[in-house]
Order: C-alpha cells, then structure tokens, then sequence
C-alpha cells in the first residue's frame, strides 16, 4: 500500500478530534479524500491529466438526508471550496452503494458501475437521461464509498466526480487507494454523525417566514437540494408544512416563475387519481362533461407538488413511474398520443414508504425513483423555538385578512403557554387555536377605533380548552373544562335543549352532527384516513368509502352549526374546505 497514505490517515484521527460540527468534521476529512483521488489520477497511465471536480459527504441514516457538505473545485483549479451543487450522482451512486454495499465505481461514457473487487460491470444508469446529466456537467467518472456506523449498517456516502475526458480511466478503478478512502471514511464517520451542524445563517422570507435554530440545517441542505432537478421526498407528520417547504423549494429552483401545481390524494378518491394526474378528454368516462388538463400539464415546465403520494393507487403508480422514467404520459380518452411531461417533481408523504414497499403497497421501483433526496420535517414539538414566532405571524396574518387598522401582538406568557404545549396538529392545528383565539379576543376588545389588539394568555387557555381536557386556564381564569368526557357530553345536551328552547324547537336528528366534528377533530391531528382507523371505521377504509362518509360527516356538523346561529369552528370549516 502506498506509503503517502499513511499521513492522512493519522492526521485526519487527530483532526477530527477537535472539530466541533459536522461541516468541520466532513471538510476535514474531505480534504485527504480529495488529495489521495488526485494522486491516484496523476499517477495513473492512461488519465491524460484528468481532474477532480467535485467531492461530497452524504450523511443520510434512516432513510433521510441529514447532513450533507460539499467541496468543489475553485476557478483555475486552485484549491477547494464549499460549494451549493450536489452533483449528479446522488441517485445511481446512493443506490449501487446500497445494493453492493461496496465501495463502486462509475463509467459515466460506457454506462457500467463496477463494484470494488469485482471484475464483471454491470449497467448504471436505468434510463439515458441521467448518463446524460453527468455528461452535461463535465463528469466522465464517478467514485463512491460508503459511510458505515460501528455495526458497518451504511448511514451515508463519500463521492468524488472526475473528469477524464482526455484519457480512458481505465487505471484507477482497481488500485488499492479506494481501501484507502474506506479507511477514512471509517474514521470519520462516527464523528460525522456524532456531531451537530454548525449554526448557518437564518435567512427568512415570504414563503419561510419562521426558521429557527432547529430547522435552519434543513433548510440549507434543501436550498442544496432545490437548486437540483432531482426529485425531493419530504417524510414528515400531517400538518408539520411539508406543502409550504415544496412551494420554497419551487422558488428557490431554476424553475422559479414557471407554474407550481399541488395535489393532496389524500382529498383525491382512488377511482380519480389517475385523471386528476393525467388530465382527461371530455366523454372519457361517466361523469367526464368537459376536459380536464390534469396536474402535470397545469405544472407543465414548473414543479409539481404530489403530497400523501403513499395514498396513490397501484394502477396510478405505475403511470407515474412511466413519467418519471421516460418524461412521457397519456390523457384518459386521448388514446395512444403521448405527452411530454417538463415538471420537477417534488414528493410529500407521512408515511414509512420503505415499509410500505415490503407490504406490497407501494411499487419498488417508483419508490427508488422518488427516494432520491429525501429529507424528514420534524414535527411542531421538536421545534419549539419556532413556535411563538409562528403564533405571532399567523396573528399578523388573520388581522391584516381581517382589519385594516392597528396591529395584533401576543403577549409573552401567552407565548409560553403556546410554547408549553404538545402540538399534534403541528403548524396547522396551531393556525386553528390562534384564529379561535382571535376570535375570543374580539368579543372582549376594549380596542374601539385603534385596531390594536393583544392577545392574552386568557384568551390562549380559552382557545385550547375546545381541544382537550386538561389544559391549564392560567392567571385570569378561563372558563372552566369538564371533568369528564360523561361532563362534557352533558353540557353539550344542556346546550342543545337551550337552543331548541330558544327556537321554539329544534331536529333531534341534527345531534348527529356530534359525529362529524369528532370524525374533523381527529383528522386535524391524524390525517383523513387514520383518523377513520382511530375510530373504528377502517372498513370504509379498506373499501375506498370513507371519502363519501367524510363528506356525510361533515355536512351534518356544519348543518348544526347552521341551525345554532353561530359559525362554524374553524377545525370544521378547513375540513369542509379539503373536500371544496
């Protein structure tokens, strides 16, 4: 083994133990990497002076992204620097190195992945396009080593692009540098995943208002991943705003000022799925009164937003993955005519779709096709130091939407109570208990002409007792929750006899209505379908019926909300709103 070896490695063990991040540890361990990848090229026969234009360190455990640096190759070729591309091999090399688990090396011109130690290569590209995505950015060669915990699981990978374009490349593939390269590696990986990020800045804007210190990591590897063509998989629970990232993604992308289109399937019954995608013609079916262009045509050179894509059908799956595979698709009732699909795909699931896969549930192969860089949001709880901010512009938000004077704050211990809180809603059940709040706050305003309005800590106990039981009222006494679930269902009969006493009479059968805010509740915090599991009507389910019970549902708790004067919650009017 080469003796020049022997320096980096000791001084990369040294190196690493004083590094404080991540992007620390990974630069330093990069720089030998870098350094021993250029030997090997400049020693090679056959390389005719080839070069090292990029490495990168992928640490992505547990099916998602969580770290990531890379070091690219300053202008005139002097040194490296901290660069924002990924480069084009994060899909076929994270995926060989998973399959072989090895280190492998890429023929990008002759289309071959050969495996560390072996000798027969094998195809690496499963379509032409993403040979052709390495050509276009000056990549001829592609080597690739895993990053292996302790228990040599693989959590990540190191990849280096060479271009060697001028000589055949056929000279490095089998040296022994790459054991080399897997010693570092082995080094430096449980620092790599031992250590937090270095704080990056925190850059906010229309589309991101509220990046705190626990999200801002994420956000910089997606301002990485948004300046790729590659499709993102946001993993994360319902609510936690895995749309609102996809449309930041969108702007911050070479597609920004094209369309960005979303589809939620969770809204979408199964029987539609395939049109709502693909668009049809009108008569291509009963009920098809007029054409439809279907998402991927509305998002046609822009970026498309699938979002609870483990809800989509396995005959749906299949169109899919022909589109992202070949860029090509049919509308129904337009026959054998192909269209063009020009759309960045962006994925958005709350499930685990790995586990899916082994259920049958979810087709492998369109699962590798969207697993190219996926990331996890962490739900509300982990991130609470984002959560008064949040509160204070969703509060901004609904009094600009609602006034045109004053201004609306929250005051500090309301803030802390917020804070405190669990959040399984995440951001979108927060939304919903600051609107009520809002709305309690306006009863009680001594405000007059102002405008100005804040927010309590009353008010802040007053909106979250509709959710729960349990909740602290805080100083100033909010109104007082019952006891039991036998309580509150009791109070809720009293308050039904006094509006049927108020009007003279009233239909027993709109006590039916109780269903569907129970059945909205639920869904606020578990999504559509869970929530029909949670109680105890996974049948509908099963069958594909709880969309028109939904819908049943919802319309009866709105009908007596209707018939008691007062308007309805907001939990119910976003769940009748997710069928509009």
């Amino acid at each position: 083994m080469p003796t020049m070896a022997m320096d980096p490695v000791a001084q990369l063990a040294l190196r690493l133990r004083t590094a404080a991040s991540f992007e620390e540890a990974a630069e330093r361990t990069l720089e030998p990497m870098l350094e021993l990848v250029q030997h090997a090229i400049t020693a090679a026969p056959h390389c005719g002076g080839g070069t090292l234009v990029r490495g990168a360190l992928h640490l992505r455990p547990e099916l998602a992204y969580q770290r990531l640096l890379v070091l690219e190759r300053g202008d005139g070729g002097a040194g490296y620097r901290r660069g924002n591309s990924l480069g084009a091999q994060a899909t076929t090399a994270w995926r060989w190195v998973e399959h072989h688990k090895a280190p492998v090396w890429v023929d990008v011109a002759i289309d071959r992945v050969t495996p560390h130690g072996a000798t027969a290569p094998q195809r690496a590209f499963e379509t032409q396009q993403s040979g052709v995505r390495f050509a276009t950015r000056g990549v001829t060669h592609v080597q690739v080593v895993p990053l292996r915990a302790p228990d040599r699981s693989i959590v990540g990978m190191a990849s280096f692009e060479l271009d060697l374009r001028n000589g055949t490349g056929k000279q490095l593939a089998p040296l022994d540098w790459v054991d080399w390269l897997e010693l570092l590696a082995d080094i430096a990986t449980p620092h790599l995943a031992a250590l937090p990020s270095a704080p990056p800045p925190v850059v906010t804007d229309a589309l991101l208002p509220v990046v705190g210190s626990s999200m801002a990591p994420l956000i910089a590897m997606l301002r990485v991943f948004a300046g790729q063509d590659d499709t993102i998989l946001i993993g994360g629970p319902t609510g936690a705003g895995k749309s609102r990232l996809a449309r930041w993604c969108h702007e911050q992308s070479a597609r920004r000022g094209k369309p960005f289109g979303s589809i939620d399937l969770n809204t979408v019954p199964e029987e539609l799925q395939f049109g709502e995608l693909f668009g049809w013609k009108r008569g291509a079916f009963t009920g098809a009164v007029g054409d439809h262009p279907g998402a991927l045509a509305s998002a046609q050179g822009g970026t498309l937003f699938i979002d609870e894509i483990d809800k989509l059908s396995l005959a749906t799956q299949a169109g899919l993955l022909r589109v992202m595979e070949e860029r090509l698709y049919r509308t129904l009732g337009e026959g054998a005519r192909d269209r063009v699909a020009d759309v960045r795909f962006i994925v958005g699931s709350n499930a685990n779709l790995q586990a899916l896969v082994a259920e049958g549930r979810f087709r492998p192969d369109l699962y590798y096709r969207i697993n190219v860089l996926p990331v996890r949001v962490p739900p509300l709880g982990e991130r609470r130091d984002e959560i008064a901010a949040w509160a204070r512009f969703m509060l901004g938000r609904r009094h600009a939407d609602t006034s045109t004077k004053g201004s609306c704050t929250l005051a500090e211990d309301a803030a802390q109570l917020l804070t405190a809180q669990p959040w399984p809603g995440n951001l979108r059940q927060l939304d919903n208990i600051l609107r009520r709040a809002y709305s309690l706050a306006l009863m009680v305003t001594t405000a007059g002409g102002s405008g100005n309005l804040t927010l309590t800590r009353r008010e802040i106990a007053q909106a979250l007792a509709y959710e729960s039981p349990g909740v602290p009222s805080g100083a100033g006494g909010a109104a007082a929750q019952p006891a039991s679930l036998a309580d509150a269902l009791a109070a809720a009969a009293r308050a039904v006899v006094t509006l049927a006493e108020r009007r003279g009479g009233l239909d027993l059968d709109l006590c039916d209505g109780l269903r569907g805010m129970v059945l909205a509740t639920a869904a606020e915090s578990h999504g559509r379908e869970e929530a029909f599991r949670l109680l105890g009507k996974e049948a509908l389910v099963k069958g594909r019926n709880h969309h028109k019970a939904w819908k049943r549902e919802i319309a009866r708790a709105t009908e007596l909300c209707a018939a008691s004067g007062d308007p309805a919650p907001a939990i119910l009017v976003n769940a009748a709103r997710s069928d509009a």
